[in-house]
């Protein structure tokens, strides 16, 4: 019998690319993830523009937030339910025609800021299902041997994202103008449409099955849970979202992981929170402001990839140890005593919060029943980033009240509390339920 050896770390950390829809399918949301934060650049210097108000700021993130908080676990359903490549296919339509339609307005001139309201209301109802979806769609890619690696490498997309589309927004804004940043997240997601029309083709098996190089399907068949949530779809049997809520709150790993999720929630919220440390403790101007966000980024960057080259599955314990880390990195970081050592604990921030939440993601999605998964992976939208319209108006109401310090560490308390609270629950390091009859065929035998 031949014996299979552990792949190096850096191995591990790439070993999803394997698959080629999934290499197609990550080089696509590099993009995409850009294109979204050039907009969210522009989109906050026109409502600046248009009236000047903060205020209007926040509502404008509300409008976008409050359908992923309130249609969260709709849209988990919604994923169970119906081909999971279609609805992708759906939601970049309709993000092209949202962000086309904004460039449109913004170039004749006719754009009002309610206007800016209703479409980021569309744009969050449609971005609810599209989550939910596209973090089941990687499982779909890749198989479960590899979703640590996707999910981890998603994570990398996002921080990348976070560096170089404000500096694209930034460019485009002082040059060719608001209604060009609009135009360039339309064109982003046209890449990630072309995957799903020309790679993915209904019917063929996702090209995870020739990631071992063997031809050979790395993954079996799920279990019987899975063929019949695949059978049902199309049917709507009444019941669905109460049943992912209970079936959530029932199961004490998952409940405590997206209850971890939402706290982390404020931390990731950093247009709120940020600013204020920036400005009022710090006394750095915009060009400071910028580089946290940056260094943030850089230090998320570092740990998605300490995240995808972690040998085996995450338990329970490592994702508890890693949120309380997280918790203190926060904490330390609000207490700086100068701007030195403040950039140095958001770069730790940021690596250990996105290794935290790489992890916890693919427990969440390896611990769920899969005929639950697309509802579990919805929950998890609605906490993260969907609390975002109760989460950020915490934030600033404590900044206001206890100061810009204890407004950005609030998240690190928060998540002190909630890895404290469930520190037993997450006391266990081996495989459950659905993740044992996804072991016992998904995964290779491990010692």
């Amino acid at each position: 019998m031949r014996i299979a050896h552990p792949p190096p770390p850096l191995g591990r950390a790439f070993g999803s690319l394997r698959a080629p829809a999934f290499r197609w399918w990550f080089a696509s949301q590099v993009l995409s993830a850009s294109g979204t934060m050039t907009q969210g650049v522009a989109q906050s210097w026109l409502v600046l523009k248009l009236t000047g108000s903060g205020l209007d700021l926040g509502l404008l993130g509300s409008c976008y937030m409050l359908p992923v908080l309130v249609g969260g676990p709709w849209a988990g359903a919604l994923a169970d339910r119906i081909d999971r490549r279609r609805l992708l296919i759906a939601t970049q339509s309709i993000f092209i025609v949202s962000a086309s339609l904004l460039a449109a307005l913004t170039w004749s001139g006719a754009v009002r800021v309610w206007m800016l309201f209703a479409i980021a209301f569309v744009t969050g109802a449609v971005s609810a299902p599209d989550s939910a979806a596209r973090q089941v769609y990687v499982l779909d890619l890749v198989g479960g041997r590899e979703l640590a690696s996707a999910i981890s490498l998603n994570e990398v997309v996002l921080n990348v994202s976070r560096v170089v589309g404000p500096a694209m927004g930034g460019i485009f804004l002082a040059t060719l103008g608001i209604p060009v940043c609009y135009v360039a997240n339309a064109i982003s997601y046209l890449p990630p449409l072309l995957v799903l029309l020309v790679l993915h083709r209904k019917g063929r098996l996702p090209a995870a099955s020739q990631a071992s190089g063997t031809g050979v399907p790395d993954v079996t068949p799920e279990p019987a849970s899975a063929t019949s949530a695949a059978a049902g779809r199309g049917r709507r049997p009444r019941g669905q979202v109460r049943a992912g809520l209970r079936y959530v709150w029932s199961t004490p790993v998952l409940r405590f992981t997206v209850l971890m999720a939402a706290a982390s929630g404020m931390l990731f919220n950093l247009g709120v929170a940020l600013p204020l440390l920036a400005t009022r403790v710090f006394h750095l101007g915009g060009g400071g402001y910028g580089l946290m966000m940056a260094v943030f980024g850089l230090g998320g960057v570092a740990g998605a990839f300490l995240a995808a080259s972690a040998r085996g599955r995450p338990g329970g314990r490592e994702v508890r140890l890693l949120g309380a880390l997280t918790g203190v990195a926060v904490l330390a970081t609000a207490a700086a005593p100068d701007a030195g050592l403040a950039f140095a604990g958001l770069a730790v921030t940021g690596c250990l919060s996105i290794w935290f939440i790489a992890r916890a993601n693919t427990l969440a999605q390896l611990r769920a029943d899969p005929a639950m998964r697309g509802r579990v992976m919805g929950i998890w939208t609605m906490a993260l980033p969907g609390a975002s319209p109760v989460t950020g108006p915490t934030i600033g109401l404590v900044a206001e009240a206890a100061g810009a310090r204890a407004g950005f560490g609030l998240a690190g308390v928060a998540l002190l509390v909630t890895a404290g609270v469930g520190w037993r629950a997450l006391a266990d390091n081996g495989p459950t339920g659905a993740e044992v009859a996804l072991g016992s065929g998904g995964y290779p035998a491990m010692s």
